[in-house]
């Protein structure tokens, strides 16, 4: 166990060694926590049970091991005991997914188990029936328990305070291990808990004050520009900046994203970052609707999401200006349990990959049905929408570990050269995903829906992670040996865009990142965000100001990239990229003291409404909190639903589908979508539909 978790070390993990001391803790870290572990069988005197305990608590081990490393090689992060504890939610997204992320080399952490089955099966190891002095138990784990405290005195002597402060989860287990961290996440998680339990009205009273303090008044420019419009929101999957204008072999890579940056009638920003945690998609789409950070630790979707109160956009747009809302995403609804925050949130509608055609062949991918098939497929639930209505789609070809059949690939559009072949085929889905929105804005504009809507799009997290960053960095210019923690914050920029045909818009430089879409889309739609719990502010406004914060503490000014490690704040110029000798600079060590605190105060006022469920407790003039059971958000029969609403509404229907004199639109998207073979059928009466539906 010792041994092959160091191997893991230094193969599968980027650990971020910076002296011997820290090569010499690493190395010793596995053995405490796996001996005393190991030793507790002991105390059993029945040879057998004994045998038996221990071989499980082994085997338990190896899996742990395993499934830290595969999660690692999606997530550059370690299993949590949330994440544990909601396996079961997210395990149905996932699926086969998981075998793409194994490698040739992974039979060594299973090679013992096999040896040891063969040496017990061939009896070449036979069972020690003799009872065990307790004295030679008591001993084992008294070594374990001594290693720890050795190797606990060393690791904080290097990194003082390690457990009383939050570092960055690679340190506890680079420090103290796996078996550690994990105990560690797990005492966090029950404080938490605990916390929730007992929190009470008067603990909204510092947020009330931070949210007043930080409050940015909407542009009269820009207030209300979109004032019952609708709003489609385009969530692009693992989607960066250094995508838009790239070019690979002379070819755009994403060819209409492009045009739609540079359009007078899109603000486009370049100075945008995510700021997603451990939960990634969930994370931004926690941000977009609510406009309050994922959790420091664990994803909140699964571990909050079902049980929170939210004010979130769904249920603001409905109350202040009487919007439908629904989210349409080709997986299935229990990812990330999006069937039951997407309730608490106030989404009337949710199709997930159950009200898609799952028969056609090669539909789907590992995290849900292609973008192409999708979005030509969910005209007809959005044609039945009343209007305004606030949709998002949610896409996910472009997602890990990108691939994509040659079939798909209509124009040829080839993978650039490189060492890693997932970050090759990261353009050439990317390249993919363009084609699908191209092929979606024309049916918008063939239906008249574009003239009526505000288009939002924006990118929810990294798609390159940071153990490809080298294999990536020739393809956008950098030099792999050059390669530092700047570099590394600059592929946090994502693109967010808004596009409504009058906007007049143009390239933003603000500074900004996914906290602050919520009030810029509530203030373009003509509501004020100033009795609402959000801890970003408008983008758009002349009071923003900084800094970015990333979850990990990290952060960006105009003109600063702030990166903590071991050594203290790294601060780099955003001009030069250089870094900079805060000794030099005491005047700008201040400065970055001051911002640092801003960030930890603004990430620490939204885990406080997050982790205690703050928002019971304060309701705003005019708002009403979600109830989830109301039938307005349930998301069986939802097509019954819809045909029901246009039916008992009449005349009154705003839909488009009404509006079209009572005729779908769907035959006006055209897709070159191979799996169709160019088969569009418009949905007039809706009867095999609802046939279909009936039946999932």
């Amino acid at each position: 166990m010792w041994i092959k978790t160091v191997v893991a070390y230094y193969v599968d993990f980027s650990l971020g060694l910076n002296d011997p001391l820290q090569h010499i803790i690493m190395i010793i870290n596995p053995i405490a926590t796996a001996l005393i572990l190991l030793s507790i069988p002991l105390y059993i005197k029945r040879a057998k049970i004994s045998y038996t305990i221990m071989g499980l608590i082994y085997l338990i081990e190896s899996i742990f091991l395993y499934a830290n490393i595969l999660y690692y090689r999606e997530f550059s992060d370690f299993l949590t005991s949330s994440v544990i504890l909601g396996v079961g939610k997210v395990s149905k997204g996932l699926g086969s997914s998981t075998f793409s992320l194994m490698q040739i080399h992974d039979f060594i952490y299973f090679i013992d188990l096999i040896i040891l089955i063969l040496l017990f099966s061939l009896k070449f190891i036979k069972l020690d029936s003799k009872p065990l002095r307790k004295l030679a138990a008591v001993a084992t784990t008294s070594v374990g328990i001594l290693i720890f405290s050795v190797n606990l005195m060393i690791a904080e002597g290097n990194r003082p305070q390690l457990l009383s402060r939050t570092f960055d989860h690679a340190y506890v287990v680079k420090y103290l291990g796996f078996n550690t961290f994990l105990g560690y996440d797990a005492v966090k998680s029950t404080m938490t808990d605990q916390a929730r339990s007992t929190a009470v009205g008067t603990d909204m009273d510092d947020v009330l004050n931070y949210v007043d303090g930080n409050y940015a008044a909407p542009n009269p420019k820009y207030f209300g520009k979109a004032n019952k419009k609708n709003i489609i929101i385009i969530h692009l999957e693992s989607f960066q900046q250094f995508l838009l204008g790239m070019k690979i072999n002379d070819q755009e890579v994403t060819p209409f994203l492009n045009s739609l940056y540079n359009d007078n009638n899109t603000i486009s920003f370049d100075n945008f970052y995510h700021e997603v945690g451990l939960g990634r998609t969930s994370d931004a789409e926690t941000m977009l609707e609510s406009g309050l950070f994922g959790l420091g630790s664990g994803t909140f979707f699964p571990t909050n999401g079902p049980a929170n109160t939210f004010q979130s956009a769904p249920a603001i747009l409905a109350q202040k200006k009487g919007y439908t809302s629904a989210v349409s995403h080709g997986n299935v609804g229990s990812f990330w349990s999006r069937n039951e925050v997407y309730k608490n949130m106030g989404y009337n509608y949710f199709f997930d990959q159950s009200y898609y055609d799952n028969s056609i062949d090669n539909a789907s991918m590992k995290y849900g049905m292609k973008d192409k098939l999708m979005l030509s497929e969910s005209v007809k639930y959005l044609e039945q929408l009343q209007q305004p209505f606030y949709t998002k789609f949610i896409t996910v070809t472009n997602h890990y570990p990108y691939t994509l059949s040659d079939q798909d690939n209509s124009d040829g559009f080839a993978a650039p050269d490189t060492t890693d072949s997932s970050v090759g085929n990261y353009f050439v889905t990317a390249h993919y995903l363009d084609n699908s929105l191209r092929e979606f804005f024309d049916y918008l504009k063939d239906s008249g829906l574009y003239d009526d809507s505000m288009i939002v799009l924006y990118g929810d997290h990294y798609g390159i992670s940071a153990d490809k960053n080298k294999a990536l960095a020739p393809i956008i210019g950098i030099d792999p040996n050059d390669f530092n923690s700047y570099n590394e914050s600059q592929l946090q920029k994502v693109p967010f865009m808004i596009h409504m045909n009058g906007l007049k818009g143009g390239v933003n430089h603000t500074y900004g990142g996914e906290i602050d879409v919520l009030p810029t889309i509530l203030h373009l739609a003509g509501v004020n965000t100033k009795n609402y719990i959000q801890v970003g502010s408008d983008l758009l406004s002349k009071q923003h100001k900084g800094p970015v914060a990333f979850r990990d503490k990290n952060f960006v000014t105009t003109k600063y990239t702030v990166v903590n490690n071991s050594k203290g704040p790294q601060v780099y110029s955003n001009e030069t990229g250089e870094l900079i000798n805060l000794q030099d600079n005491p005047e700008l060590e201040d400065k970055v003291t001051n911002w640092q605190e801003e960030v930890n105060t603004k990430l620490k006022i939204s885990d406080a409404v997050n982790n205690k469920d703050l928002l019971r407790f304060y309701t705003p003039n005019g708002f009403t909190p979600v109830n989830p059971d109301d039938d307005s958000y349930n998301y069986l029969n939802q097509i019954q639903r819809l045909i029901k609403t246009r039916s008992s509404l009449g005349a009154g229907s705003t839909s488009l589908y009404s509006k079209n004199d009572n005729k779908s639109t769907t035959h006006l998207y055209n897709t070159d979508a191979p799996e169709l073979n160019g088969d569009r059928t418009p949905i007039d009466d809706w009867s095999y539909v609802l046939k279909n539906d009936a039946d999932n």
